[in-house]
């Protein structure tokens, strides 16, 4: 079933074309102005003449722009959840250094590349596969790097230093090609680094929490060739059939070295091989200029569909670099993004799940303008058979469905569970993940989204409601038992009510605009005048009936009634109170909140108009859980939070449900002056505003569709209506702040006040919060601390979260630190000393056993600890040796975890509320103590042995620091 190509790609290249027009027709409303009045003459002293929008339209204008948004690396990164990024929406690569060696890595990935096993489900049989990694092999000792990820042009640069030299570099994930494209010019004392094509073992990224299933035959080992040209080939296959083929070939052009690789994956065919070689081959026959030019186009055709310009710093660099990252990791026709988008890492979540994931991932590609990304609707057209057959036998002439996660084509083992018999029977992430095709719709009013992909899939998972739905005692329609997502089931459960009753109503009114007549449309009506209430108690909505919200958790499922369905809204003052006493309920309930908790709550204070409170929690999203370089980090790497938090700045800045296009409605009091340009709407209406000194100065409204617009403008005092190109339009004023246009397809109209002549001027706001840029700054000088990295010395997971208690063991009972609790992997601060600390991997701290780690070279005054016992407070009989061969005993003891304080001298620096235990939480206060022990800073330090303890009782350290002299 294919998705109708008759105006959905061809509106969104016209939005594009909004620009300067001249020749400005104004009017102000007539009183009780009927629908076909027309446009009335200019009043007396309003403005009348050519006028032109302008600003952000040269190259240089978009170069010196981004370029403020850049991140940049002034040392080199070490993980996934730290270095630059690279993506087409196929091939993808993050840079860092290469764990435990001297070497750059470049991560290889695709999203094609997976298992096609579905009999094993979708952690195993028809997960995601790593590819491998390229490795940048010098001939010195990695000493440092300046890097900078360009997002004007979509590349790396910048120089890594050795202490042999330097090499510099520029890298790109080629857009058209798909290859990586990796350019290096060494310095003379780096002339013999050299490149080297890692293949990974295709085996699921699930290996890191279980063991594959019983009968689940290994892939074979990959197979390595070179041609006479010197090509080299990396042939995997698969034991499903299909294989897996990396190309890739190193030339001398001039200076540089010219390095090339191209990844193909074919299923159940063989023909990866002859298509990964002819890239490379074409590839390497072009020059790098022509390779850069033809790359370069498409990304700054991308950037100019629309612009968005904030005072504050962090948060607009923020933005464009999560579009960035979008239109990396997403294309329409790319497969659908999985958890962690193209850059595959180590995760217990190898797949594409359905449940949320999806849905954020995808919601800032309609308000950006940038629906050439989106690849929900294709993907739910283009498999519809595999999600009917997702259901069981019964149910599939009539109903459809999608399992929990599953592969980019939707398939993996099992079938939806049946309400009311299975134990967990999620029902409701087809018809949220249509709500997102519904948005697409509504944002391009493409009549072939609605009729091929929206009314036939929506039929089928409604009425897979529909089958289970009866009458109760009361008169009313209930559900049975249905399982909200990650939190338990519950009958009446309100994540399925809303998807239900916003399916009917979508239904009704899909029908309507179709023109059609559907048998089913009185049980729909039926469904919305008896459907049950939505059981709500105290605390605001519950789970389901008899099921309260009393644990934290960090989805608001539960909520999706008011977003992003908006059937109970901020708008209907009897709802009010409701929907602020859920909120600050879920949002309150610490313990298991994590990133887009805040990015949910954040987009629901900006539908009260809460513009201030947006902004806190987009804040402490940030503080709490995004990365160096954006990403985001659980316990694997997952994408999409930090997207869905440009969505949520999307809410603050325009939103447009409900029929109304609202402008401005939660702009933070701060933000005095804010720029948006071509923000696509509902109804398919571009959008530009302008606001300076706290006060809207004008709006644009260009139709693409035609539709009915009502605007809510955020303009004060008497209002004129400018048409561009045309007479004004005929336009009302309907009061609190709302005014209805008439503007047919491709009219434009500016919204002003009366007699002035508006600056329709585009350009970026004057940064009055700056920040420093996204990546990492440069290491810390003599007189704060040196961080060491122990992440290769990990041997114990002392961490989990609250959706699995049984991979980890803190205490040998079974019993762990909450991971929703303590810092995300990344720095930590304790009484001003900076710690290297991991939350979420399988080894997140390292039981003193007699390892010695080995640290910089230097003059250190204090050696600070992370750490606690767990079984009782213990004492470490730690050594410490220098480089002069000589050592000294640097004992230090650490309090027991469970203690209600530090007991030996240490600060609290981490504490947490509750435990895991292998049943659950516990409420139960935890700690982490920081330790620290004098040094002798006239000697140079070169490692630290971590003895054992006597005794049964174990010493667990999370991190070291070591502190330098003034």
């Amino acid at each position: 079933m294919g998705v109708s190509r008759r105006r959905f790609l061809g509106r969104v290249a016209g939005g594009a074309a909004a620009g300067a027009t001249t020749g400005m027709g104004i009017t102000e409303p007539a009183a009780a102005q009927p629908a076909a009045a027309q446009p009335a003459a200019a009043p007396p002293g309003a403005v009348v003449g050519p006028v032109a929008l302008t600003g952000m339209r040269t190259d240089r204008e978009w170069q010196d722009f981004l370029a403020g948004q850049d991140p940049r690396w002034k040392r080199l990164p070490r993980a996934w959840y730290e270095g630059p990024f690279l993506g087409n929406g196929l091939l993808g690569s993050i840079v860092y250094q290469e764990p435990g060696a001297n070497a750059l890595r470049f991560t290889v990935h695709h999203t094609e590349v997976q298992d096609h096993r579905p009999q094993f489900g979708h952690n195993w049989g028809v997960a995601r596969l790593p590819v491998g990694n390229l490795l940048l092999r010098p001939v010195g000792t990695l000493t440092g790097a300046d890097l900078r990820l360009d997002l004007w042009n979509a590349e790396v640069s910048g120089t890594v230093t050795t202490d042999k030299g330097s090499i510099e570099l520029r890298a790109l994930v080629h857009n058209d090609r798909t290859l990586l494209l990796v350019t290096a010019r060494a310095s003379a004392g780096e002339q013999g680094f050299r490149w080297e094509f890692v293949p990974s073992p295709a085996v699921s990224p699930r290996i890191v929490r279980e063991n594959p299933p019983a009968g689940l035959e290994p892939n074979p080992e990959p197979v390595t060739s070179r041609e006479p040209d010197g090509t080299g080939v990396v042939v995997q296959s698969l034991v499903a059939g299909g294989r897996t083929v990396t190309a890739h070939r190193e030339r001398n052009v001039g200076d540089d070295r010219v390095y090339v690789l191209a990844v193909a994956h074919s299923h159940p065919g063989t023909d990866a091989e002859g298509r990964a070689r002819t890239a490379v081959r074409k590839a390497s026959a072009l020059p790098v200029s022509s390779l850069l030019r033809t790359h370069r186009e498409w990304w700054h055709r991308f950037y100019r569909k629309s612009f968005l310009s904030v005072p504050d710093g962090m948060l607009q660099s923020f933005y464009w670099i999560q579009l960035y990252k979008l239109a990396s990791a997403a294309r329409e026709h790319a497969p659908i993004m999985a958890t962690t988008g193209p850059w595959l890492e180590s995760t217990p979540w190898p797949a594409v799940w359905w449940n949320l994931n999806v849905q954020l991932e995808y919601w800032a590609v309609h308000g950006s303008n940038h629906l050439e990304l989106d690849a929900v609707p294709r993907t739910l057209a283009e498999h519809t058979d595999t999600l009917i057959g997702a259901l069981r036998p019964e149910y599939r002439s009539d109903s459809a469905g999608v399992r929990r996660a599953t592969d980019a084509t939707c398939d993996t083992s099992g079938t939806v569970a049946v309400p009311g018999v299975s134990s967990t029977p999620e029902v409701g992430n087809l018809p949220w993940a249509l709500h997102n095709v519904w948005l697409t719709y509504r944002h391009t009013m493409d009549r072939g989204v609605l009729e091929d992909v929206l009314y036939p899939l929506l039929r089928r998972t409604t009425n897979y409601y529909l089958h289970f739905l009866y009458e109760g005692e009361d008169g009313r329609l209930h559900l049975p038992t249905t399982y909200s997502p990650e939190y338990g089931s519950a009958p009446d459960c309100n994540y399925d009510l809303a998807l239900l009753r916003w399916s009917c109503a979508t239904l009704l009114e899909t029908t309507g605009l179709l023109g059609i007549r559907d048998d089913l449309e009185p049980k729909w009506r039926e469904v919305l005048e008896k459907l049950t209430d939505y059981p709500v108690d105290d605390n605001g909505f519950m789970i389901g009936a008899g099921v309260p919200f009393d644990k934290s958790h960090r989805h608001y499922s539960h909520m999706l009634s008011v977003y992003p369905l908006y059937l109970v809204n901020w708008e209907q003052p009897e709802h009010r109170d409701l929907i602020e006493r859920s909120l600050n309920h879920w949002i309150g309930f610490e313990g298991a909140l994590r990133g887009y908790s805040f990015t949910g709550a954040a987009s629901i204070t900006a539908q009260m108009g809460r513009g201030d409170d947006a902004l806190t929690y987009l804040r402490e999203l940030v503080d709490r859980f995004v990365q160096p370089n954006t990403m985001y980090y659980e316990a694997g790497p997952v994408i999409e939070t930090p997207l869905s938090a440009a969505q949520s700045l999307h809410d603050m800045l325009c939103q447009s449900w409900g029929s109304t296009i609202r402008v401005f409605p939660a702009v933070p009091d701060a933000w005095r002056d804010v720029t948006l340009h071509d923000f696509r709407t509902q109804g398919a209406f571009l959008i530009s505003a302008v606001r300076r000194g706290g006060t809207t100065r004008w709006v644009r409204v260009r139709s693409l569709a035609g539709e009915p617009c009502r605007v809510r403008h955020s303009l004060s005092g008497r209002l004129a209506v400018t048409g561009v190109g045309d007479p004004a339009p005929a336009w009302r004023d309907l009061g609190d702040g709302v005014i209805e246009l008439d503007l047919p397809q491709d009219a434009e109209a500016v919204i002003h006040p009366a007699g002035s002549r508006p600056d329709l001027r585009i350009a970026p706001v004057t940064v009055t919060v700056p920040a420093d840029p996204w990546g990492l700054p440069e290491p810390p000088q003599n007189g704060t601390a040196t961080q060491i990295d122990l992440t290769g010395a990990f041997d114990n997971d002392g961490i989990t979260t609250e959706m699995y208690y049984g991979d980890g063991d803190f205490d040998g009972a079974g019993r762990t630190y909450p991971m929703a609790q303590l810092p995300q992997t990344g720095q930590t601060t304790d009484n001003g000393i900076a710690f290297l600390f991991t939350n979420g991997s399988e080894g997140t701290n390292n039981v003193a056993a007699g390892q010695e780690i080995a640290v910089p070279q230097g003059a250190y005054t204090k050696l600070h600890v992370l750490g606690a016992g767990d079984t009782a407070a213990v004492t470490v009989p730690a050594v410490v040796r220098y480089a002069d061969g000589t050592s000294e005993a640097a004992q230090f003891t650490l309090t027991n975890w469970l203690a209600s304080g530090p007991e030996n001298g240490e600060s609290e620096a981490v504490t947490t509320g509750q435990i895991h235990t292998r049943t659950g939480p516990v409420a139960t206060k935890a700690a982490i103590f920081h330790q620290v022990i004098d040094l002798d800073a006239s000697r140079q330090l070169t490692a630290i042995t971590l003895t054992a303890p006597s005794g049964s009782a174990r010493a667990h350290v999370f991190a070291l620091s070591l502190e330098q002299q003034t």
